[in-house]
């Protein structure tokens, strides 16, 4: 096999931040393990786990702080080097998230040697040090093991001053939600690997996927941005359930206003739909309104390399909507917080 005839979704049974553990299920896993090292005032961890944040974030004096975090997943598109893209710029995603600066990034690679030719995993890495260039960051080395299913990612560590560092649970009630990529790339994913998949659709995704969050600092900047994560494995309502509940407030959505790539309901009228889709769904579901089929699908659907979700001051809104507007992002509001009236967040949804 070479990469040129090389179909490498059909090595992975989820593709992408679809093959993430479930909210639910990596819950379970933390729990009973987790020692939140905030608590000791000598410790120079600012952001844990904790509060499910995109990056960890050590002081390191001088008002910075050093980030670190690490992504990886199986093939989501069939190119060798357009996976190796996506795959870094969703990991490199994280640091933007967080408000910060990326510096540098180590690859991880897991290589079915017996199946897929080591030529194949050369590409892999040439499309994330194509990523990894165009971030301004060197890829500076990495570990690779021999596994039967292909994966591939980066750690990637940033730096970010701490008055811009931005979490899941500093939103506020009031704020209003900006989403800076359309959803539906678990969908067309899905597609793909189905064979229903148009050419259009599937470049349009890729396009996505490879596109950096690199906006990040500057909304980090203005006065007014709360909260910052991105969208990926759980899904637009996962992630935004994770801000509702850490910040304790409830949430309204704009069905209407959330950008979307094209053709989405035919796909999920052909069961074009990721199995994570239902996972995100059980997880979080006390949380939601009836949402119809289409709606389900839409807004659990895991997303690979998303957008910015992004929470904002009614005083800053114009300043943000401009920002994205003159980055040629999507810049309508999404939706808006609110003071949590229940012992549990609660998501309403509306045209």
């Amino acid at each position: 096999m070479n990469s040129n005839t090389i179909k490498l979704t059909q090595f992975s049974p989820a593709a992408g931040c679809g093959c993430k553990l479930s909210p639910e299920t990596l819950r379970e896993i933390l729990s009973p393990v987790e020692i939140d090292a905030l608590e000791d005032s000598t410790s120079p961890l600012l952001v844990g786990n904790s509060s499910r944040d995109d990056a960890a974030a050590i002081d390191i004096g001088g008002g910075r702080a050093l980030l670190s975090t690490t992504d990886f997943f199986t093939p989501i598109v069939d190119d060798p080097f357009e996976f190796g893209q996506i795959s870094a710029t969703n990991a490199i995603s994280d640091i933007y998230a967080m408000g910060g600066h990326p510096t540098v990034a180590i690859a991880i690679l897991g290589w079915p040697v017996d199946k897929l030719a080591p030529a194949i995993a050369s590409r892999v890495l040439a499309g994330a040090r194509h990523t990894c260039r165009e971030a301004g960051i060197a890829l500076a080395g990495g570990h690779s093991i021999d596994i039967s299913e292909p994966i591939f990612g980066l750690a990637v560590s940033g730096l970010v001053d701490i008055e811009n560092l931005k979490q899941n649970n500093s939103a506020q009630s009031g704020d209003t939600l900006f989403l800076t990529k359309p959803l539906g790339v678990g969908i067309i994913s899905t597609a793909i690997k189905r064979g229903k998949a148009q050419a259009s659709d599937v470049e349009l995704a890729s396009q996505s996927m490879r596109s950096l969050n690199g906006i990040g600092p500057s909304l980090a900047r203005v006065k007014g941005v709360n909260a910052l994560t991105d969208v990926t494995g759980f899904g637009l309502l996962g992630h935004l359930t994770e801000i509702m509940t850490a910040s304790a407030l409830d949430a309204e959505i704009f069905w209407s206003q959330i950008p979307k790539l094209p053709n989405l309901e035919r796909y999920v009228d052909e069961d074009c739909v990721p199995g994570g889709t239902g996972r995100n769904y059980a997880s979080i579901a006390q949380h939601l309104p009836t949402l119809s089929e289409t709606q389900r699908a839409i807004l659990c659907d895991p997303q690979t390399s998303g957008g910015l979700l992004v929470t904002v001051e009614p005083e800053a809104v114009d300043e943000v909507a401009a920002i994205l507007e003159g980055a040629g992002l999507p810049f309508n509001p999404i939706g808006r917080l609110s003071q949590q009236l229940n012992e549990k967040a609660t998501l309403k949804l509306s045209d």
